[in-house]
């Protein structure tokens, strides 16, 4: 008869379950069938047990549940998306995985933070060691009807000026004159349009040149003279000593930067040292450096010692003190880019730090930012392109203890840098004996290309100090 066949452990679900074929077990018995005899009854708590879909759930042997089919043996459907064990299991996993991802989450974001805000205390405490000098920019622009104008687009020409007063700290290095200063050096850096070549030309402090009338920091005014170039830094400051610089090369200066002795050691003992190498001992206590014969490694207070050194290195002159300026700038420079130090944070920020606290800029460079740009644009300039040289100049015809310019050959000079123009330079030793920029007609012509090369005496930072 066609009786109600009683639900039970094996009996199918509903018609659209997965018991009318897709879930069921190869050892469940067709639809339609009740459980074979043999098989094992389950228990009556598991059989009234319905699951979310209203289905009774069957037990299998050894605690397995299965939903939907028979009671023979099989796998537990644990891959149903339905309820069950295996569900639950699967839920837990998820909820941990969340959880834990949540966690890793707020940790990151955390460390995030701190970094930032660790990056933004370090760039405003680098920034606010930058001191700007407004007072020559108000000085320079009351002039600007009679400064040159700039000839070349994107080529910079920077004034360095590295200050020799005796105030403070520096009091050490030499009597204290009220205060009073002197550019001790001075350099002319030229960046080219391109980036691809640097040239710094320096400037004899004993150079006989025409200062123009300046204001001195007391608001009185100096007359025009002719007089060494050291002294437009001490009548009329950095205003006064670019002026003289635009006067004499008709080159526009667009930024400078003023440099003191603590700021050049900190640099250097933040590159950890630069080597040179003595071909004599020298013992000199003016400039607070004994040294023997042979190759050192420079600090900071013994770098400045051996650039400064005037009457116990060399012939004794203000040439041969600043050529010896420009090979260990040189090494400085090649120690910076060679050691990564320029793509490598944490070399760079001691560097950076020693940097901003020796600088005074006119407002165009008195931010991190614009230092940085600065430094980004000549990371990628070769060694062999940062070139230094000195303005040719012979002893001053009527003192032997100053100099005086050398013409054309200054002329020349200038007129290539006015113009982004490429100049050379070799050894001293290696130009022709009248080529020498301390000659009568210092600037030998390279005609090997289309246009013809000034060549000078200098280096390149490229230069090894210990192998020349």
């Amino acid at each position: 008869m066609d009786a109600d066949v009683t639900e039970s452990a094996g009996t199918p679900g509903d018609p659209d379950d997965s018991a009318a074929g897709e879930d069921r077990t190869p050892d469940a018995p067709p639809p339609g069938k009740a459980s074979e005899p043999g098989d094992e009854a389950t228990p009556a708590a598991d059989k009234g047990e319905p699951t979310e879909e209203g289905e009774p759930r069957a037990a299998a042997p050894g605690g397995e549940t299965r939903s939907g089919s028979g009671s023979g043996p099989g796998p537990a459907s644990a891959e149903s998306p339905e309820g069950g064990d295996g569900g639950s299991g699967l839920d837990i996993t998820v909820k941990r995985k969340r959880h834990w991802l949540r966690w890793t989450a707020l940790g990151a974001s955390f460390v995030v933070l701190v970094a930032a805000g660790v990056g933004w205390w370090l760039y405003k405490k680098l920034d606010g060691n930058i001191r700007t000098d407004t007072s020559a920019a108000a000085e320079l622009k009351a002039y600007e009807k009679e400064r040159p104008v700039s000839v070349v687009h994107d080529a910079e020409n920077i004034l360095l000026i590295g200050s020799d007063s005796r105030a403070g700290d520096n009091r050490k290095y030499g009597r204290d004159d009220g205060g009073s200063q002197r550019s001790d050096t001075t350099i002319l850096l030229h960046l080219a349009a391109d980036r691809k070549s640097a040239t710094a030309m320096s400037i004899p402090r004993d150079l006989m040149v025409n200062i123009p009338a300046c204001h001195q920091a007391d608001k009185t005014a100096t007359k025009a003279q002719f007089a060494q170039f050291n002294w437009a830094f001490e009548m009329g400051g950095t205003a006064c000593t670019i002026r003289t610089v635009e006067k004499m090369t008709g080159i526009r200066v667009d930024h400078h930067m003023v440099i003191d002795f603590n700021g050049f050691k900190d640099m250097v003992d933040a590159v950890h040292g630069v080597e040179v190498c003595l071909k004599k001992p020298v013992d000199d206590k003016d400039a607070h450096l004994k040294l023997d014969a042979g190759r050192h490694k420079l600090n900071g207070e013994q770098a400045l010692g051996y650039v400064r050194a005037r009457k116990s290195l060399g012939n004794g002159s203000d040439t041969d003190r600043m050529d010896r300026q420009q090979q260990f700038l040189g090494a400085l420079v090649n120690k910076v880019q060679s050691n990564g130090v320029l793509l490598n944070p944490t070399r760079l920020y001691p560097v950076l730090d020693a940097a901003t606290k020796a600088l005074t800029t006119d407002p165009g460079l008195d931010s991190l930012k614009d230092l940085y740009d600065l430094v980004r644009g000549m990371r990628d300039v070769p060694t062999e392109k940062v070139q230094f040289l000195t303005v040719p100049r012979q002893p001053y015809h009527l003192d032997r203890n100053r100099d005086e310019l050398v013409q054309p050959a200054a002329d020349k000079l200038f007129k290539q840098l006015r113009d982004d123009k490429p100049v050379a330079v070799v050894p001293a030793d290696k130009l022709k004996g009248d080529d020498r920029n301390d000659d009568k007609n210092p600037g030998s012509t390279d005609a090997s290309g289309p246009s013809p090369t000034p060549t000078y005496s200098g280096n390149n930072a490229a230069t090894d100090l210990c192998k020349q």
